[in-house]
């Protein structure tokens, strides 16, 4: 997948609380526009730059860069939404991850803590009973507990759910995104 296309910039509100991730092509798209700023990160230093100043700036090393008819225009790394001041709220992404950390990673069976490998999802009602994959039928499990439920409801196989399952509430986006490209400027907003 090329540069263009990965979600390599942030987006921050106009208070500067990061908001969203975008990828070059989209934080090209809201800077052209005027519906954002870029933030020229340089070291301590942090400056907003318009479109128009954008264009003329130097390609430091280790900046990404894209090429175009005018040569190449540097990727900013993060951008402010001029016009946005909300932190928008969503639930979590219904995942194996965010199971694990609903549960704070211990089987809901056992209460045993788990460490890396030893746990999986388990269906509460499973899935050939009309289960379905949904944050109140959906726990973390040993993997030993899980193979020993095989396809029968924890009272049939002798166990008792720790506590039922629930879906999370709603959190500020902020402490959803994640800086899975290891961008040192990101660093600077996501810590807050």
């Amino acid at each position: 997948m090329s540069l263009l296309h990965q979600s390599v910039v942030l987006v921050l509100n106009r208070n500067w609380q990061p908001i969203n991730t975008r990828t070059p092509a989209e934080a090209f798209c809201q800077l052209a526009t005027g519906s954002a700023t870029a933030l020229d990160v340089s070291g301590d230093a942090i400056r907003p730059v318009t479109w128009a100043e954008w264009l003329t700036l130097p390609v430091r090393a280790g900046d990404h860069a894209v090429q175009t008819i005018r040569g190449a225009v540097r990727v900013p790394s993060v951008i402010v939404a001029v016009n946005f001041s909300r932190v928008p709220k969503r639930r979590p992404t219904l995942n194996a991850r965010n199971i694990r950390e609903r549960d704070g990673n211990r089987c809901q069976y056992t209460g045993r803590v788990l460490g890396p490998g030893e746990g999986n999802l388990d269906h509460v009602v499973p899935r050939s009973r009309g289960g379905r994959d949904s944050w109140d039928n959906l726990v973390w499990a040993a993997r030993e507990v899980n193979t020993r439920k095989g396809n029968r409801l924890p009272q049939e196989a002798g166990l008792r759910l720790l506590r039922a399952p629930v879906a999370p509430k709603e959190v500020p986006v902020t402490v959803l995104i994640r800086n899975s490209h290891g961008v040192p400027e990101w660093e600077l907003f996501l810590s807050q």
